[in-house]
């Protein structure tokens, strides 16, 4: 019988059964709603338990000197990624205090938080009751996009929100399934960005502070947690106030959890933010600018090259996956090296402005056609300035990248457009700039085709727009910075054209020091100014000089069996075209420095003392080929055969080369000396000993190529016969044991010097980007005099640095037996430069100078000069 209302036993009224099934049915609908949201959110843009296991962030890679010291990093982000071990307790307290003090005590999600959040927030509306989200929700934040909130409404905007909160919960739970408290600390603080350039607690300590993060103090600290909150708004730099504030609400809130006491929470709040070591990092900046430059190149190579690949056959990514990159550059020996540059250099270019006061490079001692290469090479220089790039690409690049749709294997460069131009308004013709050289007869009739048509219209259009804001732009005198060799920069107000001129007007240098017996770069230095001037002078080819005569010797006595004390007559000798192997044309005749001879004979400790010319000639009759010289030059490390200009090697076969006739570059002729200080083993110059993944695996290890290139005996000869040219009052005023040889060009365009010590071979080039820009005399220009000082410097600091161990009392090797029979020489050997001099000065019949190419005696007043100088070192 069914109940009814008004029935005894039913004792509960009929619309509370309905209430009741109501609420169930309201329950389970909750309960399903949410499970149904909670799938849903779980299959939408939520970070995968794969990204969770393997969270992705770019990491920096970080370069390292020997020593184990940064020398700076690669990076999108500037984020390297460190372990909780190696956190700084202030950063842990400060973190824990005030983000999220019950952090070991929750699962992810604080619920005591939330509920004080509702309670005070939302129902007391106490805006400083603090937040409710954990250091893990912190961190699922960072884990995916955050979505854009502009233009919705109050409900939308709502719905949105609440949504995003279970979003990390969900992930928050996930990672506290994943990690350990101490790994969620870790991954919350590398992957923070703190503006500024600064990914991550490590970058940002480096940044702010200058220092690493386990070396900050309780204020710097507090200051970097408090950027937690709002980075920008509570940037130090932008917001000083504020972030004074944010930090003192850090510090008070690490006294209330007993990390200060409330003496040293006192004091500390009235402290000033110190931002005086707050730097954002600049590639130029910093310890070898020109060696990290090289580096970068060097290893996009390797990688490619050498076919190192990750474990699921992507390539790696120096910017991004946080690889350890170990050198063999030294900090101490690259301070050092540097500074004997800046100091040498700027005693250089004083000399220059004043030998170029009121004369042009660009029309001095030129002819007509001399003096259009010249201007060429300056419109070029012109055309790759930043100035000039920046209206280009608004003006021909667009037009060009369309032209490339249609023409893609065709220049478009501004010298071929500006041939063109010349075609198109009659003042030349398509067959005579072809075969001037001007335009390649594969492109001709395209061109031709090209002038014809309207896109041609179009280019020119913006080509003489281009031309004529150069005209107006590079013409107008503008306020500027510009490179100063004593002060590194200064303010100024010239044309864009004048800056273009005086930078190119600074002489350029490249020191290199290499340790003989492993082929380790200690230092490297490119240049004179990385952010003026890019251009890395270690591995650009220049002429040699004379310091590639101690390879002639070196064949001449290995190979051909002549002693050293054999002597030779002071004059001049020729080879002429069908003489032996050598590949001539026309008669060679080279003559000594000042065109004279002296008639008097030489032994070969004299003819490399001196440099004598006429010697080095005679040396290369008595082999009657220069091949042998060029196998000697591969086995010491140069690419002899690479091509250089066409189809010409680097050193043909050509007698000229004995002289020095020939282009190498720095890192070439420093492993070739390393032969003389290494018992006549060459060893390669390296500079990476090993390179490691994120993880520690090692991707590289590098292994210099050694060769026994020349008899030991007959090194030891050379080695006696360089230290013979660093004897007496010409010695580089150091402890160590050592030699050298100098060189000089012609023109004074090039300066070298090549030093060598039992455990260290040091090389400096000095001269102009252009030829032009030069000295215009030997005594001015002879490396002797440009080049020698900088390595003299450069040693003479490392043996005074306490904190190098460079053991100074380390000897050549002891020579083989046969040395002594072989060197003995007599009285020959022991003739004294200065008595040498006196003969010369005597009889005035020869002017060479000391120890180079061309030499000349230095007069008096540059050898005062130059005697200050040497006693500033």
């Amino acid at each position: 019988m069914q109940g009814n209302d008004n029935d005894p036993q039913s004792s509960t009224p009929r619309w509370g059964r309905w209430l009741v099934r109501l609420l169930w049915v309201g329950l389970i609908v909750t309960i399903v709603g949410l499970f149904l949201l909670f799938s849903a959110l779980s299959a939408s843009d939520l970070p995968s338990f794969e990204d969770l296991e393997n969270p992705k962030y770019d990491l920096a890679s970080v370069v390292y000197d020997a020593n184990g010291e940064s020398i700076g990093k690669y990076y999108v982000e500037n984020r390297e990624a460190i372990s909780y071990d190696e956190l700084s307790p202030n950063v842990l307290a400060a973190l824990l205090s005030t983000e999220d003090e019950r952090f070991y005590r929750h699962t992810g999600i604080d619920i005591r938080a939330l509920a004080r959040v509702g309670v005070k927030s939302v129902i007391l509306q106490q805006e400083n009751s603090g937040g409710g989200s954990t250091i893990t929700q912190q961190l699922a934040k960072l884990l995916f996009d955050r979505p854009n909130l502009r233009g919705m409404n109050s409900i939308s905007r709502t719905f949105k929100l609440v949504g995003v909160k279970l979003k990390e919960w969900i992930t928050a739970a996930r990672l506290e399934k994943s990690y350990t408290k101490e790994e969620i600390i870790a991954m919350y603080l590398n992957k923070f960005e703190f503006i500024n350039g600064a990914h991550g607690i490590h970058a940002a300590a480096e940044t702010y502070f200058g220092k690493d993060q386990r070396d900050l103090n309780v204020s710097e600290a507090a200051t970097l947690v408090g950027m937690l909150k709002n980075p920008s708004l509570y940037n130090p730099i932008r917001f000083p106030k504020k972030s004074f504030d944010r930090r003192n609400t850090v510090l008070n809130q690490m006294r209330k959890a007993d990390h200060l006491d409330r003496e040293v929470y006192d004091s500390l709040t009235v402290l000033p933010i110190d931002m005086s070591d707050f730097k954002r990092k600049q590639f130029s900046e910093g310890p070898a600018p020109y060696f990290r430059a090289e580096l970068t190149k060097w290893l996009r190579n390797l990688f490619a090259t050498n076919d190192i690949k990750k474990n699921d056959g992507s390539d790696y990514n120096i910017y991004t996956d946080g690889l350890k990159i170990y050198t063999t550059i030294d900090l101490r020996y690259q301070a050092h090296a540097e500074a004997a540059v800046k100091e040498h250099m700027q005693w250089n270019q004083e000399r220059f402005w004043r030998v170029w006061n009121r004369k042009d490079p660009w029309t001095y001692d030129a002819d007509d056609f001399q003096k259009a290469i010249r201007k060429d090479v300056l419109m070029q220089r012109v055309r790759s300035s930043d100035r000039y790039l920046s209206k280009r690409d608004k003006t021909i690049a667009p037009v060009i990248a369309e032209l490339r749709e249609s023409y893609p294997e065709m220049p478009f460069n501004d010298a071929s457009i500006e041939v063109l131009q010349q075609i198109a308004v009659g003042e030349s013709t398509m067959s005579a700039e072809v075969e001037a050289g001007n335009i390649d007869d594969r492109y001709a009739k395209r061109y031709q085709k090209l002038l014809k048509s309207e896109k041609w219209t179009e280019l020119q259009k913006e080509w003489l727009n281009l031309q004529d804001y150069y005209d107006k732009a590079f013409n107008t005198e503008v306020s500027m910075k510009v490179f100063d060799h004593k002060m590194g920069e200064r303010d100024t107000v010239m044309t864009p054209l004048d800056s273009v001129r005086y930078h190119n007007m600074h002489l350029q240098t490249g020191l290199l020091a290499v340790d003989p017996s492993t082929g380790y770069i200690k230092a490297w230095v490119g240049g004179i100014d990385h952010k003026y001037f890019k251009y890395d002078h270690v591995n650009s080819r220049r002429q040699v000089g004379s310091t590639i005569k101690p390879f002639v010797y070196a064949t001449a006595i290995s190979l051909q069996g002549i002693s050293p004390c054999q002597s030779f007559d002071d004059i001049q000798y020729s080879i002429v075209p069908g003489d032996a192997n050598f590949d001539l044309i026309d008669e060679w005749s080279p003559a000594n420095a000042n065109g004279e001879f002296t008639n008097n004979s030489y032994n070969l400790y004299h003819g490399l003392l001196y440099s004598k010319n006429s010697i080095t000639v005679r040396l290369i009759k008595e082999m009657g080929t220069v091949e042998v010289l060029r196998d000697l030059l591969r086995n010491v490390g140069v690419d002899v055969d690479a091509d250089v200009v066409g189809d010409l090697p680097a050193v043909p076969n050509l007698p000229s080369i004995s002289l020095g006739a020939v282009n190498l570059p720095l890192m070439e002729m420093a492993g070739a000396y390393t032969t003389f200080a290494n018992k006549g083993v060459y060893t390669e110059p390296i500079f990476v000993t090993h390179i490691e993944d994120k993880n520690g695996r090692v991707l590289y290890t590098g292994v210099p190529d050694r060769k026994v290139a020349i008899n030991p005996l007959y090194n030891a000869v050379m080695v006696d016969m360089l230290r013979n040219n660093t004897a007496g009052r010409y010695g580089l005023g150091i402890k160590a044991q050592h030699g050298g040889k100098t060189g000089t060009t012609n023109d004074y365009g090039d300066a070298w010097f090549m030093g060598i010590t039992p455990t260290l071979v040091a090389g400096t080039w000095v001269g102009g980007d252009d030829k032009w820009i030069r000295f215009l005399t030997l005594d001015e220009g002879q490396g002797y005099v440009t080049a020698r000082p900088i390595v003299q410097k450069f040693l003479r600091k490392i043996e005074k640095d306490t904190s190098i161990d460079h053991d100074s009392s380390i000897k050549f090797a002891d020579p083989p037996a046969g040395f002594i029979d072989l060197t003995d020489c007599g009285k020959f050997k022991e003739v004294s430069v200065e008595d040498e001099q006196a003969e010369r000065q005597a009889s005035r019949l020869d002017q060479d100078a000391f120890d180079t190419d061309f030499d000349t005696e230095l007069d008096e007043e540059l050898e005062e000069e130059l005697d200050d100088e040497l006693d500033d070192f």
